[in-house]
C-alpha cells in the first residue's frame, strides 16, 4: 500500500512547471498528445461523464464554484476540478463539495502509476488532472465542472469534449507564457471552444472579444456574450455589501430576479451571470433545473480566499488578487468594507505585474507590510519594498520575510476601526488563513479546507502552523 504522503511526494516529484516560469509555453512542453496518451491508456475516463469547461484570467474559479453549486442543488452528482489549491491538494477534486479522501487519492495513484511511469516527462499537473478524471468517472458523476489550469489551448484539461464552455474576463496575466497582448491571450483561452459546443463569454475588451468570436465562428459554436449593458446576458446589481451581491440577471427572453451570491465584490456580478447563462444552456437542452434551483444553488457557492473577512474590529480581509486587473476590482470593492485606515499586507510572485498591483493598492494604504510566501516563485520582500517606495515614497513601509511575523506586525499598526488587507498572491492568502486558523480556529467553518492543511514540502505548500509556534496577536478587541 502507498500512503497518502508517499502519493503526494511521488506526484510532485514529476515536472512541475508551476514552480518555475523558465519553461517556454509550447506544444513540446505543454503537450496535449502526452495527456491524450495518458487518458487513452487509462480507458479515456474524461469521456465517461458530461462536462463543462471554464477558462479565463480572473473569475473562472468563482464561476466554476457557482455552476457546481447549482448543479448540486439540482440533485446532480457533481464533480468540480480547480487549481491551484489553498491548503490541500485534495481541494482540487471534489464531488458534491467533498474533497477527495486521502485513501482514495492514494488508490487512484496506484492505478495510474504504471501508465505515468511509462511516459517520459509527464508533468505534475497532467497527473493530477488524470486522477481527477478517474475520480469523477469511477464515481459516476452526473456532471463535472472543470476549471482550466493555465491558458486553455494547451492545458491538460483540454482533452475533454464539453457540453458547453465559458470564458470569463481576460486581462494581462501569465504574459510571459500566453503573450503580451489581449489578442494573444484570447487566442489561448479560446482554444477550449469545441465544434458545436456553445460558449458563454464574460465581459471582454474589444480586441479579446474579436478573437473569441472568430474562433467560435470557425468551430461553429453558438456564442452568448455577457455584459452589464449590451450583452446577450446582462445584470443589474440591487444590493452589494461585504457579504455578497443581490442582482437581477437578464438573458434572451428570460429573467432571473433576486439572485444572491455570497461572493463579495462588484466583479462577482459578471461571474454569477456567466454561471447562470451556462446553466441556462443546460436548461435549454432539457436539464431539469428550475429558477428556484438556480437561485438556491447560487446562494450556496463556496470559494474561500476571495474578499474573505477573517476577523472584525479591526477588520482582517484576504483576497487572492494577483494582477493589476484583479487589484483594480479589489480596490473597487474596498468601499463595501467600513473602515478608517487600511494597512496593506502584501506578497506576490516574481513573475506577476507587481508594479501594477502596487500602483492600484499602495496609494490607499496608511502603511504597507511586505512579505514573502513559501512558493519558489515568490518575489523577495526587499524587491517589493523598493517598488512600493517608488510609488508611495511618503507611506511607511515595513519588511518581514515570513508571513506570521508580517501579520503580527500589521496587527500592531492598526486600531479597532482599521483594516488589514492581505493580498497579492493565493499563496500569501493560504499562509495567512493557516496562521489565523492556528490562533482562531473558531473563525472558520468546521469543514473549511484550512483545517485540512498539509505540509508536503517546504518548496511546495505552506507548513502547518501550530498554536504553540504562532506569534500572531489577538486581533479581536472587545
Amino acid at each position: 500500500m502507498t500512503s497518502y504522503q508517499e502519493t503526494l511526494q511521488a506526484i510532485f516529484a514529476h515536472v512541475d512547471y508551476s514552480r518555475s516560469r523558465q519553461t517556454p509555453y509550447t506544444a513540446s512542453t505543454y503537450n496535449l498528445e502526452r495527456m491524450r496518451a495518458l487518458c487513452a491508456r487509462m480507458g479515456n475516463p474524461q469521456d465517461q461523464f458530461p462536462s463543462l469547461h471554464i477558462a479565463g484570467s480572473k473569475g473562472k474559479g468563482s464561476t466554476a464554484a457557482t455552476v457546481a453549486a447549482i448543479l448540486q442543488e439540482a440533485g446532480c452528482r457533481t464533480g468540480l476540478y480547480t487549481s491551484p489549491h489553498l491548503h490541500s491538494l485534495r481541494e482540487r477534486m471534489r464531488i458534491d463539495g467533498e474533497m477527495i479522501s486521502r485513501e482514495r487519492l492514494a488508490e487512484l495513484w496506484l492505478q495510474a502509476r504504471p501508465v505515468v511511469k511509462a511516459l517520459e516527462r509527464t508533468t505534475t499537473f497532467e497527473i493530477i488532472t488524470l486522477l481527477a478524471f478517474l475520480h469523477f468517472a469511477q464515481a459516476a458523476v452526473d456532471w463535472a465542472v472543470l476549471e482550466v489550469g493555465l491558458g486553455g489551448r494547451l492545458d491538460a484539461t483540454n482533452v475533454i469534449h464539453p457540453e458547453a464552455c465559458a470564458i470569463t474576463s481576460l486581462s494581462h496575466d501569465h504574459t510571459d507564457l500566453l503573450g503580451h497582448t489581449l489578442s494573444l491571450i484570447a487566442f489561448e483561452k479560446a482554444g477550449i471552444i469545441k465544434p458545436g459546443a456553445p460558449v458563454v463569454v464574460g465581459p471582454q475588451a474589444p480586441e479579446a472579444m474579436a478573437v473569441i468570436e472568430d474562433v467560435a465562428e470557425e468551430t461553429n459554436a453558438q456564442i452568448w456574450r455577457v455584459d452589464e449593458k449590451e450583452g446577450d446576458w446582462r445584470w443589474r446589481v440591487r444590493k452589494a455589501n461585504r457579504n455578497g451581491l443581490q442582482l437581477d440577471i437578464f438573458g434572451p427572453d428570460v429573467y432571473y430576479p433576486d439572485i444572491w451570491t455570497p461572493l463579495a465584490g462588484y466583479h462577482q456580478a459578471a461571474n454569477a451571470t456567466v454561471a447562470v447563462a451556462l446553466i441556462h444552456l443546460l436548461r435549454e437542452r432539457g436539464a431539469p433545473i428550475t429558477e428556484d434551483i438556480i437561485r438556491a444553488g447560487a446562494a450556496r457557492a463556496y470559494w474561500p480566499g476571495r474578499l474573505e473577512t477573517l476577523a472584525e474590529r479591526p477588520l482582517f480581509v484576504v483576497d487572492s488578487a494577483h494582477n493589476r486587473h484583479s487589484a483594480e476590482r479589489l480596490a473597487e470593492a474596498l468601499d463595501l468594507f467600513s473602515h478608517q485606515r487600511m494597512v496593506l499586507l502584501f506578497g506576490a510572485s516574481a513573475d506577476k505585474d507587481i508594479r501594477g498591483m502596487l500602483e492600484v493598492l499602495a496609494p490607499r494604504a496608511a502603511a504597507i507590510v511586505v512579505t514573502q510566501s513559501f512558493h519558489p516563485r515568490a518575489a523577495s520582500p526587499e524587491r517589493l519594498a523598493d517598488l512600493a517606495r517608488r510609488i508611495v515614497p511618503d507611506t511607511p513601509i515595513h519588511i518581514s520575510p515570513d508571513v506570521i511575523p508580517a501579520l503580527d506586525l500589521a496587527i500592531s499598526l492598526v486600531e479597532e476601526k482599521d483594516m488589514i488587507l492581505g493580498t497579492g498572491s493565493i499563496f500569501v492568502v493560504a499562509a495567512l488563513r493557516e496562521a489565523w486558523n492556528a490562533r482562531h480556529p473558531e473563525a472558520f467553518p468546521p469543514d473549511d479546507w484550512v483545517h485540512f492543511a498539509e505540509p508536503i514540502d517546504v518548496g511546495l505548500t505552506p507548513m502547518l502552523y501550530s498554536p504553540e509556534k504562532a506569534t500572531v496577536n489577538d486581533i479581536e478587541k472587545n
